[in-house]
């Protein structure tokens, strides 16, 4: 049997979470489907533990504790979560339903909520030979747990902002940090440069890694070579951890049988976050409208917005609470 929702919210980042939230509050039968073995998105994936000041009321928060909040608070009205599902396809049916397929199951859902952000995402990968045989061992490109680096020796490749938040971060936790880039300069804020200047992070520049090797202890050896010359030197570390950015892209949406109308690459909404398909919402950084400022903030406005009007057409006759306070919790 085909399970059938009222609301499924494809994406398990900030806007998706809060907005399954409400579908709860709404008492809708809804599903979070996330492409990702975890929720909460980009911010938890990309930067864990460095903080944001872009959620109101949070004083700084750091991407997972945000995510477990939101998790948290998707508890106190629960809906189903599919967590590793990616969509491949979703279809409009003739009876004005939808049904959304994924490499696990199928489901039929009354609504659509995109929460995708700018699409999947993946970081740029180290192209040395052995490198990927390493990943998720001794070459990382995520730092969800510093505990993970504790008292260990650790080379990050990258010269932007968030190679050297990932630097700085480290730095209290492990026996030793070094910044590899391939250049003098550093592509990041000014303000971000100088803590790396007051800290005690080695940085060695300009250079790039040439090869790996791993050692009969489990450490690495990257080899590395200083640009525009001759000269090699060999780095031994425990860790690498590498940032030379992430790509992302919404090129699943192209592959669904809905016909989105877009802007840029980016899906158009009006200011119920309807979508040119009826019965379609969307939400996040991957939706554009006159005004729209991409925040995280934005995105949790978007979200009960979205939920409301679409619950108001589903269910017209049925009252809908709009604060939380109206609804029932405690």
């Amino acid at each position: 049997m085909e399970e059938r929702y009222d609301v499924t919210i494809i994406g398990g980042g900030p806007a998706g979470m809060f907005a399954a939230f409400y579908c709860g509050l709404h008492q809708l039968k809804a599903q979070l489907i996330e492409a990702l073995p975890q929720l909460g998105g980009q911010p938890a994936a990309l930067y864990p533990e460095k903080r944001v000041w872009d959620v109101a009321g949070k004083a700084g928060v750091t991407g997972q504790e945000l995510a477990d909040d939101l998790a948290a608070q998707i508890e106190v009205a629960p809906v189903d979560q599919f967590l590793g599902e990616k969509v491949t396809d979703v279809v409009k049916e003739d009876d004005g339903s939808f049904t959304i397929h994924s490499a696990k199951r199928k489901s039929t859902s009354k609504s659509i909520v995109i929460a995708m952000g700018n699409g999947a995402f993946s970081p740029r990968k180290l192209a040395l030979p052995g490198a990927e045989e390493l990943e998720g061992k001794q070459v990382r490109y995520f730092a969800n747990h510093k505990e993970d680096f504790k008292d260990q020796r650790v080379a990050v490749l990258g010269g932007g902002d968030a190679a050297i938040d990932m630097a700085l971060m480290l730095e209290d936790v492990a026996e030793q940090v070094y910044l590899v880039h391939r250049r003098d300069a550093f592509r990041a804020l000014e303000h971000t440069v100088a803590q790396l200047e007051a800290s005690t992070i080695e940085k060695l520049t300009p250079y790039l890694p040439k090869d790996l090797t791993v050692n009969a202890d489990q450490s690495v050896t990257l080899n590395l070579k200083k640009m525009r010359a001759d000269e090699e030197r060999p780095l031994e570390v425990d860790k690498v951890l590498v940032n030379y950015g992430f790509t992302s892209n919404n090129a699943a949406l192209r592959d669904w049988s809905l016909d989105l109308a877009s802007e840029r690459g980016q899906i158009k909404v009006d200011q119920t976050m309807k979508t040119s398909v009826p019965g379609v919402y969307a939400i996040g950084d991957g939706v554009v409208y006159e005004g729209k400022v991409a925040l995280i903030a934005t995105g949790f406005g978007e979200a009960p917005t979205a939920i409301t009007n679409l619950a108001k057409e589903l269910y017209p006759d049925k009252r809908m609470a709009t604060h939380s306070s109206s609804m029932g919790i405690g």
